[in-house]
C-alpha cells in the first residue's frame, strides 16, 4: 500500500472509507492505531507493516461511528465562539456547567465557586481578556491538581505499579499520556470540566500503560479487571469535543 516516505520506513497511502479520507501509515508496530486530529477531523491511521489491507479496513470501518463523532464534534469546536470570560458566558467544571460571573474591582485577582451554579471572576478593572483567561485556567488547573493525587495513590496497590509523578498540561488531541521509562503519567487540563468519573477511567487508563505499553488484548483485560465500568466513561469523553480557550499552547 503507497510509497515509502523518503529516509523514514513508513509506507503511506489514502484511501477513503464512507466518503471520509484516511491517511495510513505503515508502521514497525505491533497494534493499529486510530486518531482524529482537530481542527478539520483529519483521519490518520497507524497500521503494521504485515497487516492485511482488508483487515487494515475492517479496523477503521469498525471504529466509524467514533470517527464520525470525533469530526463532529471537532466541526462544533470551529463553530463555538472562543471564549472571553465575561458575565454570562457558560463555563464547564466536573461535568456541571457554571455561569461567569465576572466582578471588576481593584485587588487581587481571583477565581471562586460563588455557589453551586456560579463560578465568579474577580479582577481589577480594565483586565484585558487573556489575563482573564489565564486566570480561569490557573483556578482550573489548581482545582485539578488537587485531585490527582489522591487518584494515583488510590489507585497504585490497586494496578501494582508506582507513578514516579503526575503532571497537567493541555493537549489537543489526547485525554491522557504516559512515559513508561520515566513512570510519569500527564493528563489534559480539560479533564476538570469533565465528570469525576471521567478523570478516574483516564487515570487509571495512564497508570494500566506502565504494565502494557500498547492498547493490546492483554491492556483492555487489564482494564476490564481494574475498573469494570471504564467505557461509558470512554464513550462520554468521545462525545466532548476539546473547548476553545482563546490561548495558544
Amino acid at each position: 500500500m503507497g510509497a515509502k516516505l523518503q529516509n523514514s520506513g513508513i509506507r503511506k497511502t489514502t484511501i477513503e472509507i464512507a466518503e471520509i479520507p484516511v491517511a495510513i501509515f505503515r508502521k514497525n508496530v505491533k497494534n493499529l492505531n486510530i486518531r482524529v486530529y482537530p481542527p478539520d477531523g483529519t483521519v490518520r491511521v497507524s497500521a503494521p507493516l504485515q497487516m492485511a489491507d482488508h483487515a487494515v479496513r475492517a479496523a477503521i470501518a469498525a471504529r466509524l461511528p467514533w470517527i464520525r463523532q470525533k469530526r463532529h464534534n471537532f466541526a462544533r469546536q470551529v463553530q463555538a465562539p472562543v471564549p472571553e470570560a465575561v458575565t454570562g458566558e457558560v463555563h464547564s467544571f466536573q461535568g456541571r456547567a457554571l455561569h461567569l460571573k465576572l466582578v471588576e474591582r481593584p485587588g487581587r485577582s481571583r477565581a471562586c465557586l460563588a455557589d453551586a451554579a456560579t463560578l465568579e471572576l474577580q479582577v481589577p478593572p480594565q483586565t484585558h481578556a487573556a489575563r482573564r483567561l489565564r486566570i480561569l485556567e490557573n483556578w482550573y488547573r489548581k482545582q485539578l491538581g488537587q485531585q490527582i493525587p489522591d487518584l494515583v495513590q488510590k489507585w497504585e496497590p490497586i494496578i501494582g505499579v508506582r507513578v514516579a509523578e503526575a503532571r497537567i498540561r493541555r493537549m489537543k488531541t489526547r485525554w491522557g499520556s504516559c512515559n513508561i521509562e520515566k513512570k510519569r503519567i500527564w493528563l489534559n487540563l480539560e479533564l476538570i470540566k469533565k465528570p469525576a468519573s471521567c478523570l478516574e477511567y483516564v487515570v487509571v487508563h495512564e497508570m494500566t500503560h506502565l504494565l502494557e505499553q500498547n492498547h493490546t488484548k492483554r491492556f483492555y483485560a487489564l482494564m476490564d479487571r481494574f475498573l469494570p465500568d471504564w467505557r461509558p466513561s470512554r464513550d462520554e469523553l468521545d462525545q466532548w469535543p476539546m473547548a476553545r480557550t482563546g490561548q495558544s499552547d
